[in-house]
């Protein structure tokens, strides 16, 4: 049987279980994933881009479970009334191919990008980092202000944004959280000064220089989220020279991602590597680190997994139709055939 998870689903789980544990249970399931990296049959996404976006498939699979994410990105959506990003999954059984569940990942896409991000600067950052700039105030901007306050201990957050309307929407939310405060500064140069973890999570999609290398002090970490698909960056290329880049996919994040604009053999390493013990990762209390963050498959596989472990404790996901229920399996074409009293009738 296939059950769908809707996004007032994803709602209740995370009132019922409350914020920040779903947010820990996030980077912990994530973190688990990574450290099982060789076990996944992985692929870059696969993706179709346009003049005004791109559409995007996300699949990966190990022994037992096939999952895909569908995904959007398109930036100039807001002025529709729409999301800039939208997606939903599935999750399967690999041996059967049977599809397990179909869930909205819209919301989860949020909350798993901001504990994957916590996940990177947890084995990147400096110990003891207190203070972040979030650079773009969006939709995405609460997930990972939060993320980074319960997770990381997060306490100073430094905030900026081109669209006022946006950091208003921020601070409206954020105002109540016991124990972080919040600054506006009048662009990234401030917001950035004296923070020891920089967050970008712009939207455009256009090859942008939202961080350029006088912004840049020792120590930083960088949580580059919003440069996740060709032509669109955030860091200017001198940022990446002088940092240790870290990366989710290879074969991936060359393309997506802000190292796309640096030669193939500009040294990156991937996470699950520094996360396994087998590569290190910050040099020292000096060193400029960077998360080349564009967002891989293996991250919602295990957020789908987590959210239907959690749907299932609380009888969440109603029954959906999705597959024809056979009598003989090999008799297809009767689905297609009036019940006998309907054909009476006619």
């Amino acid at each position: 049987m296939t059950r769908l998870l809707t996004p007032q689903d994803i709602a209740q789980i995370v009132a019922t279980r409350g914020l920040p544990d779903v947010l820990r249970r996030l980077e912990d399931a994530i973190t688990a994933g990574f450290l099982r990296w060789q076990e996944f049959d992985k692929t870059a996404r696969v993706a179709s881009h346009s003049a005004t976006g791109v559409i995007e498939l996300m699949p990966i699979a190990d022994r037992t479970h096939y999952a895909f994410k569908y995904v959007n990105g398109h930036p100039g959506n807001t002025k529709a009334g729409l999301s800039t990003v939208m997606a939903f999954g599935v999750l399967a059984d690999v041996v059967t191919g049977a599809p397990q569940w179909v869930s909205e990942l819209t919301l989860t896409t949020a909350m798993r990008t901001a504990a994957t991000s916590v996940m990177a600067a947890r084995a990147l950052a400096r110990p003891g980092s207190r203070t972040m700039a979030l650079i773009g105030n969006g939709a995405q901007s609460e997930f990972q202000a939060l993320a980074f306050h319960y997770g990381l201990g997060i306490r100073q957050l430094r905030v900026f944004d081109t669209d006022p309307r946006a950091t208003a929407k921020l601070l409206r939310h954020l105002q109540a959280v016991p124990g972080l405060a919040v600054s506006v500064h009048a662009s990234t140069a401030e917001a950035v000064r004296g923070a020891d973890i920089v967050t970008t999570v712009t939207a455009d999609k256009r090859n942008a220089t939202i961080i350029t290398p006088e912004m840049i002090e020792p120590g930083m970490h960088l949580n580059a989220v919003g440069g996740d698909c060709p032509g669109k960056t955030e860091l200017h290329p001198g940022v990446l020279q002088a940092a240790q880049v870290f990366v989710e996919f290879e074969p991936q994040s060359r393309v997506e991602g802000d190292v796309q604009q640096m030669p193939a053999d500009f040294p990156v390493t991937e996470l699950w590597q520094v996360l396994a013990g087998r590569a290190p990762g910050r040099r020292d209390d000096a060193a400029v680190t960077v998360f080349d963050s564009v967002g891989f498959a293996l991250e919602d596989y295990a957020a789908l997994r987590l959210m239907a472990e959690l749907a299932l404790d609380l009888g969440l996901g109603q029954p959906l139709d999705l597959i024809p229920a056979l009598a003989d399996p090999k008799d297809l074409f009767s689905q297609l055939q009036p019940a006998p009293a309907l054909r009476r009738a006619a």
